[in-house]
């Protein structure tokens, strides 16, 4: 029997903390997933819905982009993953009647949990000019709706279309489609907030803005680092790769400032070894200050080469381009100052150097640790040196291996969701579908904020996400957002951004990925590109939440027709009634999708080309790989302050709140908490278990305050603290991001303790 969602919100003001877990998954792992899904689904659903995520038969899980083996388990799927899939298949609704029994002001107060609690929405609800609740309203004036004001606009790029990681191949390819025959670039997406950075760096220095490794690479490499990472939260599955390769011989350094239970032990619930022992998976935890893996990968390079027959000379010579230049900043760096950086002692850089020249294929894996501060582009650009030192680019076992979140988020990029988009793409688009798409760029996530807040941009469209919750400065956001004249949100379920609104705002609800999609042309499939450049097949089955839900594909093609009229030659019917259709096209425009429709029947689908990988081929403007040698950069603190990162709980996927509970942190029934070094906190003043407020300190002097927050003494790297986002995120100002990629620097932020009036 599944349970009815929560009626008040709980209360979360005395979290109970215990100590940390040193070991991830197991029996808890197991118990947990199949608590919260009985209590969304009840048992039969349960059963019949997770044996099919990540089959070769079913569906993709809707949490993150880890890719699937050949050969899957019964169960393929991790706790967080069944959390995502429970959430999507609950049998809750939020009906029109919910709407009218709470207005927009009373949502506004709710937090993310509750909302995200309330099930799965059924019709398409409409907020007028003035009023103060939602109500339902057909899907032809919704449609209207949105027509009225995007035609009613001075300039197309007054509109801003936002793609959230979710949304299948096909929806995305359509999407952009939409946006740029309606005549804008305007396409900021969740990859703006994430791994721009890797993007950005990566095709600078490779040519290739993606990972360049496999699944079998991770399997045969001889070291894998994985730095500013937490696999046993964000990305569980991955910890299984990560055991096999240490099964067959792979050392494993972690770099990051907090300790992780997963990366320490791996108990592995598909083998009864596995379940109750478990595999030690780290040999050397560098627990590095908060952005300091610039300098610790400058200083390694440095080493490598004052290492006689360490450096791979002939890849170098006949691969690479920018040595000599590279090469003379590296010998330059300094052992203090990485000390001082990176806060770990000299004999453990010395031991991770033996490592790293005892390995003949290395790969490096990392996420947001590395991605969200100022100097990330030249953080990953230094991590490809290090890679390319020893050649270990384009050869099997060895890589890069950015790790990506959301589910399809690399394959909404791959199918042109980019707000500054490759002239060749355009030059294919134009040809496919006779229309002269825009060529000047559109506004990313950051930019698109301050397009709202200075009445530059005045219709949001969101395809999924949660918008508001996602990005930064939330005073900011939330502010901008209200003087749109329209808010649009695709969405299977409700979240904050539905509460934070402009004069007139939309919900569409839509299909998930649990669902079987019949159109006219028959039941259809979508496809998704994993973290690694897999393309699959997606194939929903269970019966709609509701017969009022629309698939996303469905809705940009109505609302194309709607918009663009008799004047767009193109197909918005047919690609409506059969998908296969906008395969076709896709395969026309996209480079490496040839033949889409006859590879992707292959259960197992197919990988993308990737000449680094595949022919040590780089596509960069010197046509090698790129040596680059960026000062090194790190956070530097004023006396009395702290340097915090953002992160997730275990029991949350983005800003998606499963729960209340940091099981593997030892925190329990509460989210705003602090985590503190226990000799900072003594030189601060701060007791375990007092209250304080979080105030950020940037170079505008606004004040920015989170209140309210437990402390916590924790093995935090010294000097730094960390948090729960969306929470934390009023700190982060709009305009501290990432140079080059403009990503939001989430993760080192300044900030100061205060005495909280919350007792």
């Amino acid at each position: 029997m599944a349970g009815k969602p929560p009626q008040s919100d709980p209360v979360q003001d005395a979290p109970q903390v215990a100590e940390p877990k040193h070991a991830a998954a197991g029996l808890p792992a197991v118990g947990h997933s199949l608590r919260i899904a009985q209590r969304q689904m009840g048992v039969k659903r349960t059963a019949l819905t997770l044996l099919r995520v990540n089959q070769k038969d079913g569906f993709d899980c809707p949490g993150c982009a880890w890719p699937e083996p050949e050969h899957r388990h019964t169960a393929e799927f991790c706790e967080n993953g069944a959390k995502a899939v429970a959430e999507e298949a609950t049998l809750r609704r939020v009906t029109p009647d919910f709407f009218a029994a709470h207005p927009v002001a009373d949502l506004a107060t709710r937090s993310g949990y509750w909302l995200g609690q309330q099930g799965r929405l059924t019709h398409p609800m409409y907020l007028a000019e003035g009023a103060d609740r939602y109500e339902a309203v057909p899907w032809e004036r919704a449609f209207d709706i949105i027509a009225e004001e995007l035609t009613g606009l001075d300039s197309p790029d007054e509109a801003l279309f936002y793609t959230s990681g979710r949304t299948s191949n096909e929806a995305a390819f359509l999407y952009q489609l939409f946006a740029r025959e309606f005549g804008t670039n305007n396409l900021p997406d969740c990859s703006n907030m994430c791994h721009e950075s890797s993007g950005s760096a990566l095709n600078e220095t490779i040519g290739v803005g993606k990972g360049s490794v496999l699944l079998d690479d991770l399997y045969q490499a001889d070291l894998i680092i994985v730095a500013g990472q937490n696999p046993g939260t964000n990305h569980p599955r991955m910890l299984s790769a990560l055991e096999k390769a240490k099964s067959n011989g792979a050392r494993i350094i972690t770099v990051n400032p907090l300790p992780e239970a997963g990366m320490e032990r791996f108990k592995n619930p598909q083998t009864p070894q596995g379940m109750f022992k478990g595999a030690a998976l780290t040999d050397l935890f560098l627990q590095i200050r908060i952005g300091g893996d610039q300098a610790l990968f400058r200083l390694l390079n440095k080493l490598i080469l004052e290492t006689e027959g360490a450096v791979d000379e002939a890849f170098v010579g006949e691969h690479t381009h920018g040595y000599e230049e590279f090469a003379e900043a590296a010998r330059a760096a300094d052992w203090d100052e990485t000390l001082t950086a990176t806060g770990l002692e000299r004999a453990q850089i010395d031991e991770a150097l033996g490592m790293v020249l005892a390995s003949e294929r290395t790969i490096v894996c990392w996420a947001m640790g590395l991605t969200q501060h100022k100097h990330s582009v030249p953080t990953i650009r230094e991590v490809v040196n290090f890679l390319l030192l020893r050649g270990n680019i384009g050869r099997p076992g060895a890589g890069v291996c950015p790790v990506r979140g959301h589910s399809n988020v690399q394959g909404d990029r791959t199918m042109g969701i980019f707000e500054r988009p490759a002239p060749a793409f355009l030059d294919a688009l134009e040809k496919e579908f006779g229309f002269a798409p825009p060529r000047g760029h559109g506004y990313d996530v950051v930019r698109a904020i301050r397009a709202m807040r200075d009445d530059k941009a005045k219709v949001f469209f969101a395809m999924g996400g949660n918008f508001v919750s996602a990005s930064p400065d939330t005073e900011v956001t939330e502010a901008a957002m209200r003087r749109a004249r329209l808010t649009v949100h695709v969405s299977t379920k409700l979240n904050r951004s539905h509460a934070v609104t402009g004069a007139r705002a939309l919900i569409l609800p839509t299909l998930g990925r649990t669902e079987r999609d019949l159109q006219g042309g028959g039941e259809q499939f979508v496809t998704v590109e994993d973290s690694m450049g897999m393309v699959h097949a997606s194939r929903g089955r269970l019966e709609p939440a509701s017969g009022h839900l629309l698939s996303e594909p469905a809705i940009v093609c109505r609302l194309a027709r709607r918009v663009l009229g008799e004047d767009s030659r193109t197909p918005w019917e047919e690609f409506e009634k059969d998908y296969a259709t906008v395969r076709d096209r896709i395969a026309r425009v996209v480079p490496g999708f040839d033949d889409f429709n006859a590879r992707v029947a292959d259960p197992a689908g197919f990988a993308l080309p990737h000449a680094p990988r595949d022919e040590r081929r780089f596509p960069t403007a010197t046509g090698k790989a790129n040596f680059t040698a960026a000062p090194v950069e790190y956070p530097k603190l004023p006396e009395g302050r702290l340097l915090l990162q953002t992160l997730r709980s275990h029991d949350q996927y983005n800003t998606t709140i499963y729960g209340l509970d940091d099981r593997y942190r030892g925190i329990k029934n509460g989210r705003r908490v602090v985590l503190v070094n226990p000799e900072d906190a003594r030189e601060l003043g701060l007791a375990d278990g007092s209250y304080t407020d979080l105030v950020s300190e940037w170079r505008d002097g606004v004040e920015r305050r989170a209140a309210g927050f437990r402390v916590v003494h924790y093995p935090t790297a010294r000097g730094c603290a960390a948090a729960y986002y969306p929470e934390t995120n009023v700190l982060v100002p709009l305009d501290a991001t990432a140079d080059t990629s403009n990503t939001p620097a989430s993760k080192s932020v300044v900030v100061r303790l205060e005495q909280s009036a919350t007792n």
